[in-house]
């Protein structure tokens, strides 16, 4: 169960970073609600990770939440905000994820 919320607290990594992101391209009440979403998304993923680390190792759990959130943010970025999709940026996401999967079997 553990290993499930810290994938989910990975995906809300990726989403305060993709709330940031949007909070670039705004102004006004759009930006205040995407600050907003920010702040949900950054204290659901650090809530879940604290909870994680009760049984998973920080030195397990803490990479693996990092690497999720940036596997994530690379992809929202290439899907939404037009970031480029290199052969060399997709060969060293994989070499993440493989690393990912590394630690969770290490």
């Amino acid at each position: 169960m553990d290993w499930i919320l810290l994938v989910i607290a990975g995906l809300f990594e990726s989403g305060f970073a993709f709330c940031l992101g949007k909070m670039k391209e705004t102004t006004g009440t759009e930006y205040g609600l995407w600050g907003a979403g920010f702040l949900v998304c950054l204290a659901l993923s650090m809530i879940l990770l604290a909870r994680t680390v009760r049984t998973i190792p920080i030195g397990t759990a803490y990479p693996v939440w990092t690497g999720i959130g940036a596997v994530g943010t690379v992809v929202l970025g290439i899907l939404f905000f037009h970031e480029p999709a290199t052969f060399a940026r997709l060969f060293f996401i994989a070499l993440l994820i493989f690393a990912i999967i590394g630690l969770k079997m290490a």
